[in-house]
Formats: structure tokens, sequence, C-alpha cells
């Protein structure tokens, strides 16, 4: 009997450790398989940008209709984020499918990590849960040059050239006003003139002649930026919604925004995630 015994609890230690994964998929900080499932790619699969990805999750892996992905390198650089969307009505419990389509850099390594997070508002970490599935990164892109650059225009704001018959600010595009700015040479330029336009950095002659901002906002940050069909999505951190509060003033950041990034050829508009950024 005791004998028994052993044999049927080695069984169940063996049942535990191999059923941990999915498909060559692993969990992290969540060992259970039925929260998420992932059609495509598969473990693996070589995946090149834009990548498809498919699949379907339990309600509760949503946050507003969405959860954050992500693509790293062996060595756990970023090389792309964005969001999965629910194609359906997400509160539920039940599986909802999810789509979406990623952009990435390529990288020096060939293999990689597509993550699948949890969507977490609460930030604590017994609610966090992702999946990770190897793939193997397509083609090696030539890097520039290292001392390479380039010249971009950071969009900022003038009053004075923004006031109706009366003398009042109207909060349009017409008070926008570009600096000029030299970044070094990289696969990912428009996210680079993003992420200088919100730091906010004017010298004091541009501030004499009358241009000025708002940015940097505490907390304000470019999560990834994604480019399909001239359609420019990016992401933002917002934790202390610094980009709301009033018509105006939310108008004239977002106008900041869309004009840098409208300056390269493939974009002809821009969205933005979450939606209720930038919202008065």
């Amino acid at each position: 009997m005791w004998q028994t015994s052993k044999i049927i609890l080695a069984l169940m230690i063996t049942a535990i450790f191999v059923g941990g994964g999915v498909y060559g998929a692993s969990f992290v900080k969540s060992r259970k398989n039925t929260f998420i499932r992932v059609s495509t790619p598969k473990a693996g699969q070589v995946v090149k940008s834009p990548l498809l990805i498919e699949g379907e999750a339990r309600g509760s892996w949503y946050f507003e209709g969405s959860f954050p992905i992500k693509i790293v390198d062996a060595n756990e650089n970023i090389l792309g984020t964005h969001f999965a969307t629910a194609q359906g009505e997400w509160m539920t419990e039940d599986f909802v499918p999810f789509k979406a389509e990623l952009d990435f850099t390529v990288s020096s390594t060939e293999q990689g990590t597509l993550i699948l997070q949890k969507n977490n508002p609460s930030d604590l970490s017994e609610n966090d849960g992702e999946l990770r599935i190897p793939v193997l990164l397509d083609v090696i892109a030539p890097l520039p040059e290292p001392d390479a650059q380039r010249l971009i225009k950071l969009y900022y704001y003038n009053f004075s050239k923004d006031k109706d018959a009366s003398g009042n600010i109207s909060c349009t595009p017409n008070g926008l006003e570009y600096v000029e700015r030299n970044i070094p040479l990289t696969i990912t330029p428009i996210q680079d003139a993003i992420k200088l336009l919100l730091k906010g950095e004017l010298t004091a002659a541009e501030r004499t002649a009358g241009i000025t901002t708002e940015f940097p906002l505490s907390g304000l940050e470019l999560e990834g930026a994604s480019l399909k069909d001239g359609t420019l999505t990016l992401a933002f951190a917002d934790p202390q919604n610094k980009t709301s509060g009033g018509s105006c003033r939310a108008g004239i950041l977002w106008f900041q925004i869309e004009a840098t990034a409208k300056q390269f050829p493939e974009v002809s508009s821009v969205r933005f995630l979450p939606e209720e950024l930038f919202q008065p």
C-alpha cells in the first residue's frame, strides 16, 4: 500500500512539472494555462515585422478591452511594444479572441521572446501575469553609423501667433512653431523625435522668441509606437493624468505631438493610446 502511494505521488509531481508549459510557451507569476491561448505565432517560429498575433484570453486578462504585448531579444532588450485588442465583449470570464500587429526593430541576436502581459491597472504584483513565447528573429539589418545624425523638427507653441481679432487665444494649430534639432540616426526616428519633444528642452533664445510648452509632464512617457497604412499609433503612460485639464490645454498638447509626428512623410494620421489621453 505504501509503495503504491509513493508511485501515485511521483506521477502527480511529474504531471505538475510537465504540464506547466503550453506548446513551448511559459508563464511567469502564473502557472495556470487557462487564461490565455495564442494561435499565432507558434513557439520557435521565425518572425518578422510586422508580426501578426492572434489568440484568445479570458476577460480577466484584459482591462478596457486590451492588454500590453512586447517582443525582446535574447538579452531582454525591448524591440517593440503595442497592445492586443479584444475582438468581442471582454467583460466576461469566458475566452475572448484578441488580435494585434506588432512592429519591431531587428536585433543582433537570433533568439527572441514574445511577451503577452496581463493588463494589471492595480499594479499589485499578485495580479501580474504574462505568457512568454520563444521565437526566432528574421534578418539582421545593418545599423547606422554611430556618428550619423539627422535634422528633425520639434513643434511647440507660440501664443502670439494664435490670437483672434479680439486678442484672445484661439487654441488652434496656428500657434505651432517648430525648432530644429540634430539627433542620432537610428532605425526609430519617429519615436526618437517624440521622446525628445516630451522633454520640452527649449533654449533661452527660443523662449525669448515666445515659443513655449508645458512639456515635460510628470510621469508622461512614450511606451511604444506602430505604423500601419499611414496611421501612427502612439502608446503613452500617464499615471498622473497630466494630459487632461481643459479642451484648450489638451488640444495644444495634442497638436504638438501630432505635428512632430507628421513631419515624417510616412505618417498621415496619429492615434493615441489609451484613447482617453489628451481629452478635456
